[in-house]
């Protein structure tokens, strides 16, 4: 890296070339393309991410703004809005699927050590989906109820990292429960869900692959309890039973016998019921594992209100699904950047100075490290100043 060259060039350089090819490759995403390639493509969509274009419109003006260093940022076309336009509705979104899922798998292996608020040393993942509104009219493919659109961003996230390890866009009719029947549950590892997941038939496949679920209960359903364990109230659990199920059609769905556990969130002030397959652990981390499930709802937050995917660039499902695999891979860019060059700052800054700095001919790491220097010291100022008052 070094000064003739712009940041968005920079941060380019962490993206794997020969497996982008790859992937274009599998979905002949340059056939017969002569000029705008997939290559060209994705740059456009990932500079629109990165510095948060508006519109198609609004991103042509940008770039062409700047025309004079295009090139220098690895552009090797001219930049047209309907050019643009007519890729986001003809090239084949899963070629940005597939490579934000090798972007996944990259960012996985650098965050495999990292600390989540737990003892465990197994994986653990949760599930949960977010809805993105759409207008029924304009998106008509996307069918939700009788006069509103939507899609649905079903997300399976490694808590180690908080890195999407599995994702599914759907229309918003797909129940949530149905993604369980996707998943390829990995042995040994943990999942954690909300009572939406909550059937018993799916659940009792997962025991089967020997994996372990923790899931919120629901009050309406039969059980008895075999036996229960001794609990120490004041950290909040209030019980923790062996219990079988005695439902005419649950009973015959897991028939084998459940963990469930009572805990008062003093905090809340609301009593919550998981239910586990898991014997072997200490109650309170059975707990504790479902406080770090709110992981992927900040997650859900965070791409939500940084990048864009809540208005898009095209109507068709091949644009929005497009768009939204483009803003996954930036997601796992920037914390792929983050690790890889040792940086302290949360991913929102990094990605905030990425954006106002993407023309800059400065290297990534002076320019990520100063800022990070400056917010130290501007920190330690104000420490300063509160106590000589």
């Amino acid at each position: 890296m070094n000064n003739g060259r712009t940041v968005f060039s920079q941060l380019m350089d962490f993206i794997p070339m020969y497996e982008f090819n790859l992937s274009v490759k599998k979905y002949k995403g340059n056939y017969k393309i002569q000029t705008f390639t997939a290559w060209n493509h994705f740059l456009c969509m990932a500079f629109a991410q990165l510095t948060g274009r508006e519109s198609l419109r609004d991103l042509d003006v940008c770039l062409n703004a700047m025309k004079h260093r295009l090139y220098h940022m690895g552009f090797r076309c001219k930049i047209v809005r309907s050019t643009i336009a007519y890729n986001n509705e003809k090239r084949d979104w899963r070629i940005f699927a597939n490579f934000a899922q090798i972007l996944i798998q990259k960012a996985s292996k650098l965050y495999a050590n990292e600390k989540f608020g737990t003892e465990l040393s197994e994986t653990v993942y949760a599930l949960d989906s977010s809805t993105i509104d759409l207008c029924l009219s304009v998106f008509p493919w996307a069918k939700f109820r009788k006069k509103k659109g939507a899609v649905k961003l079903h997300t399976l996230l490694n808590l180690r990292g908080n890195i999407p390890s599995f994702i599914r866009i759907t229309d918003g009719k797909v129940h949530d429960v149905n993604i369980l029947d996707e998943l390829l549950v990995e042995p040994g590892s943990y999942y954690v869900m909300d009572r939406g997941y909550l059937d018993f038939t799916r659940l009792f496949r997962m025991h089967q692959s020997l994996s372990f679920f923790v899931i919120r209960s629901k009050r309406n359903f039969l059980f008895r309890r075999v036996y229960s364990s001794s609990v120490d109230k004041s950290t909040g659990l209030r019980c923790d039973q062996a219990i079988r199920l005695t439902g005419v059609q649950t009973s015959k769905k897991y028939p084998e016998l459940l963990r469930r556990i009572k805990y008062y969130d003093s905090e809340k002030n609301k009593t919550l019921v998981f239910l586990t397959n898991n014997f072997s652990v200490d109650a309170l981390i059975i707990a504790q594992l479902y406080k770090c499930r709110w992981q992927i709802e900040l997650f859900f937050k965070w791409i939500k209100q940084h990048l864009k995917i809540k208005a898009f660039y095209g109507t068709s499902e091949n644009a929005v699904k497009l768009q939204i695999w483009t803003a996954i891979s930036i997601y796992v860019l920037v914390a792929i950047v983050k690790k890889e060059l040792s940086l302290e700052m949360n991913l929102y800054t990094i990605l905030q100075i990425l954006s106002v700095a993407s023309f800059e001919k400065v290297p990534l790491l002076e320019l990520l490290t100063k800022e990070q220097r400056k917010t130290e010291s501007d920190d330690s100022c104000k420490q300063l100043m509160l106590f000589e008052l």
